[in-house]
């Protein structure tokens, strides 16, 4: 897994590539710690290069969306592939976030 990002005004681009599994997203809860911080902005993520999300992926995703809600800001999904974005339907959270 590899995430990286960049604030530009009230917008911040990130992108995560890889898997985002039970053994990546410890490191991944710690690489969005700055996202986080600005989650009153536009976060967009782009999944382009992103190959699977499990269950603890999910969760991570799941807590930053918490945090752009309680801070007013809001999360875009860009480049889901029909896997990854099937595993947000099979959860019941595709409904919770903007998929583009």
């Amino acid at each position: 897994m590899n995430f990286k990002y960049e604030i530009s005004g009230d917008t911040v681009n990130a992108a995560i590539s890889g898997r985002l599994d039970t053994i990546t997203s410890p490191q991944f809860a710690i690489d969005i710690m700055p996202v986080a911080d600005n989650a009153d902005k536009h976060i967009i993520l782009d999944c382009k290069e992103l190959a699977y999300v499990s269950s603890s992926g999910l969760r991570q995703l799941m807590l930053l969306r918490k945090q752009t809600i309680a801070k007013g800001g809001d999360i875009t999904m860009l480049n889901v592939s029909k896997d990854v974005r099937q595993v947000f339907t099979i959860a019941g959270f595709e409904p919770l976030f903007i998929f583009r």
